[in-house]
């Protein structure tokens, strides 16, 4: 029994090592203090954490991705809280296929998805390139919205929706002063996650980007092609950290464990 729980307790290290070794490195190379991109550091400085901020298409695109993502999030929202009240409250012909659709963008490779997008937003409908990324972010985050809402949903009781209808509240009211604060924890978290899903997003956004406009992990790929100083691992570091602040964020106000348990 001993040796068993030997075995189980080394391979979880092994395990903890391999997840969580490659950011350790990279949050290591990210204090060289030299100009190349080395493992382990011979010296350490905080100079490319600077350089971050002298970058100027750095700003550019980091303000393009925050825009696209919100952008994208509010339209998400729009269409995926109406869409997950439907699928969780009602029974009709065609429910599962509607609810496979909007899944879909998470079961598509981004590959394909991206290249999609290029082929009749772009080439065919010749839309603006800031146009189709909001599109296209639209619809990445559709998923999410709609998979975290309609958990949220899951847990409510709809009686207290008809007892209110019964005593006269309008349906429109009954599900503004009902419904909404009810499952507003899982509004709040579905809308984070989307976000970081969006900002994030590279096989996608990379189709959909033209000349002068990008977003920011493609400029970062575009530094990588050009430089191979230590600045991308200082910004994986930053992004790394506001990754964990969000997700820490939604798990202890939002009760992310809450909705994934399901």
């Amino acid at each position: 029994m001993q040796e068993k729980n030997r075995g189980l307790a080394l391979f979880t290290i092994l395990v903890f090592v391999f997840l969580l070794g490659p950011l350790l490195i990279i949050s290591l190379t990210s204090f060289e203090a030299g100009s190349i991109l080395k493992f382990p550091p011979e010296n350490y400085s905080l100079r490319w954490y600077e350089n971050i901020f002298k970058v100027e298409m750095f700003f550019t695109t980091f303000k393009t991705s925050i825009l696209v993502s919100l952008g994208g999030n509010l339209l998400a929202l729009l269409i995926g809280l109406p869409a997950a009240y439907a699928l969780s409250r009602f029974e009709f012909k065609g429910k599962n296929i509607l609810n496979a659709v909007f899944l879909s963008p998470i079961l598509i490779p981004g590959i394909v998805l991206g290249f999609t997008f290029l082929k009749f937003l772009v080439a065919a409908y010749q839309l603006p390139v800031y146009t189709a990324l909001f599109i296209g972010h639209t619809v990445i985050m559709l998923p999410f919205i709609i998979r975290v809402i309609a958990s949220s949903l899951s847990n409510f009781d709809f009686s207290i929706e008809e007892a209110a209808e019964s005593l006269g509240a309008s349906k429109i009211g009954t599900f503004f002063h009902v419904v909404l604060p009810n499952i507003k924890s899982g509004i709040l978290a579905a809308i984070m996650i989307a976000f970081l899903e969006s900002f994030n997003n590279v096989d996608i956004s990379v189709f959909l980007t033209g000349p002068g406009v990008s977003t920011f992990p493609i400029q970062m790929l575009t530094y990588v092609e050009n430089y191979f100083d230590p600045t991308i691992a200082a910004i994986s570091v930053l992004l790394m950290i506001l990754t964990a602040f969000f997700m820490f964020f939604v798990e202890r106000l939002m009760g992310l464990s809450y909705f994934t348990k399901r």
